[in-house]
């Protein structure tokens, strides 16, 4: 008598039932989502070694953003990577051999860029951005001393316009409170997302101005006309650092996706 032909498994002689193995996969993206932590911290203490308070001293600014950039993107792609190589080296072996079991292997690398992505957006970001937030307090104090802990360029702005001329008389009014700063804030800030300011507004700021510096009223229109460029300088280098770092953010991302697939299909190879 004939024996039935045996049906043929979809794994090997222990593997699963399921293609997705989410015990490999979750492996390989909480090592990436740590490494990933471990050199972003490495790479802003490394940052702050590298600047110095003192003229002709440390590396510029532009050095140092561009060095952040690719350690970034460097970070990102190496911890994808491993974790990558882990989940194919992890992963069980299949019957199927050549193309499919790369793909299966690779998408495995793709699923842990997935959900290290997300580990990062909930966990890795926050404590990452409190490190940034904690690495620039400490940078700015070393620099500036007791200076101010805003860095809104705003303030800037509204220190030039209300800067009293050296030699002239001061007065109580020279002082700006808090409310004054915030209602030209607020007017400049307007007339940088509207495109203009209005005539009525100019008149009001520059007689404002001339009253608490003593300035003339054609000086205190010119410093008027001042703020608003440099408002709008500042809006305009904020947006170029926005745009910047959504691209980098993306190439990040996909490089970084191209990275786990390949490392997985390595791990892959080894494991078998």
């Amino acid at each position: 008598m004939q024996q039935a032909a045996p049906i043929a498994s979809r794994t090997g002689p222990v593997g699963p039932a399921s293609f997705v193995e989410w015990g490999a996969v979750l492996a390989g993206a909480v090592l990436a989502a740590a490494l990933s932590l471990v050199l972003l911290t490495f790479g802003a203490a490394i940052g702050l070694s590298a600047t110095s308070p003192w003229p002709n001293s440390g590396l510029s600014v532009k050095v140092i953003a561009t060095l952040a950039v690719f350690w970034a993107l460097a970070q990102q792609i190496g911890s994808l990577m491993a974790g990558g190589y882990v989940a194919g080296r992890m992963r069980s072996r299949w019957h199927e051999a050549g193309d499919e079991t790369e793909f299966r292997d690779g998408l495995h690398g793709g699923l842990v860029w997935a959900v290290a992505v997300l580990i990062s957006a909930f966990f890795v970001f926050a404590t990452a951005s409190l490190a940034v937030r904690t690495g620039a307090d400490v940078a700015g104090s070393a620099v500036v001393g007791a200076a101010s802990r805003t860095t809104n360029p705003m303030d800037t702005v509204l220190d030039a316009m209300l800067r009293t001329p050296a030699g002239a008389p001061q007065s109580r009014n020279t002082v700006a409170s808090d409310e004054i700063r915030g209602e030209l804030t607020r007017i400049l800030t307007s007339a940088v997302a509207t495109g203009s300011l209005s005539a009525e507004n100019r008149t009001y700021l520059a007689s404002l101005i001339a009253q608490r510096t003593g300035v003339p009223q054609q000086e205190a229109e010119k410093r008027v006309d001042d703020a608003i460029t440099a408002a709008r300088t500042a809006a305009d280098k904020a947006r170029r650092a926005a745009i910047l770092t959504g691209f980098v953010t993306a190439a990040g991302l996909i490089l970084s996706f191209g990275a786990a697939w390949w490392a997985a299909i390595k791990g892959g190879q080894h494991r078998d």
